[in-house]
C-alpha cells in the first residue's frame, strides 16, 4: 500500500459550483439527478475518499509508531547485548589475571604487623652460612636461638655488639690473638 504524504485531515473540500467542475457535473446530471444533487453527490464521494485517507493516515502512523518502538527496543538490547558482553570480558580478564600474576594476587594474611624482633641465627652462623662452611643444626633449633640474645659467638677476627651481665653493651672485638672491649652506653 503506498504511503500518504500529507495528513488528510488538514485537506478542504472543493467547492464543486465551481465551473472547473461543470464537466464533472454535466456527466451525473440526468432526468432523475439535478445539478444540486450532482454536487451534494460528488461532496459525499469526497468525503467518504477523505474519511478513508484519514483511517490510512491514523493506521500508517500507529505503524509508523510501533516500528519506531520495535526499532528503539532492538537497539537497547543490542546495546545491553554489548554492555554484557564487555562485562563478560572485563570479567574473564579479572579472572585470568591472577592466574598469570600469582605473586601479585598472593592473599595477604590479617595478623597485622608484628611486634617482636625477628629472631635470627648468632653472627657466627650467619658468618659460617655465607662461606658454605659446616654449621651445626643445633644453631637453628630453639635453644641455639636462645643463645643467641644472651651470648654473642662470633668468628675470628670480628666485631659485634654483645650485652653485658649489668645490661649494658658494648662493641667487643675478637681477634685470634685478643678480645678488646669498648663500652657503650
Amino acid at each position: 500500500m503506498p504511503r500518504i504524504r500529507s495528513d488528510p485531515n488538514l485537506n478542504l473540500c472543493p467547492d464543486y459550483n465551481l465551473e472547473d467542475f461543470a464537466n464533472t457535473r454535466a456527466q451525473l446530471v440526468n432526468d432523475n439527478t439535478t445539478e444540486e444533487q450532482a454536487v451534494q453527490l460528488l461532496r459525499n464521494i469526497w468525503l467518504a475518499n477523505n474519511n478513508l485517507d484519514k483511517r490510512l493516515w491514523q493506521q500508517q502512523l500507529e505503524n509508523d509508531r510501533e516500528e519506531l518502538v520495535h526499532q528503539r527496543r532492538m537497539e537497547e538490547d543490542e546495546q545491553e547485548r554489548l554492555k554484557q558482553e564487555r562485562i563478560n570480558e572485563e570479567e574473564d580478564t579479572c579472572k585470568e589475571e591472577p592466574k598469570k600474576n600469582k605473586h601479585k594476587y598472593i592473599p595477604i594474611q590479617n595478623s597485622g604487623v608484628p611486634d617482636d624482633p625477628a629472631v635470627t641465627p648468632c653472627s657466627y652462623a650467619l658468618c659460617k652460612l655465607d662461606k658454605g662452611e659446616y654449621l651445626e643444626l643445633w644453631y637453628f633449633t630453639n635453644s641455639g636461638l636462645d643463645e643467641v640474645s644472651t651470648k654473642k659467638t662470633v668468628d675470628d677476627d670480628a666485631m659485634i655488639l654483645s650485652s653485658l651481665p649489668d645490661g649494658s653493651t658494648a662493641w667487643t672485638y675478637h681477634s685470634r690473638n685478643s678480645v678488646r672491649r669498648v663500652l657503650v652506653s
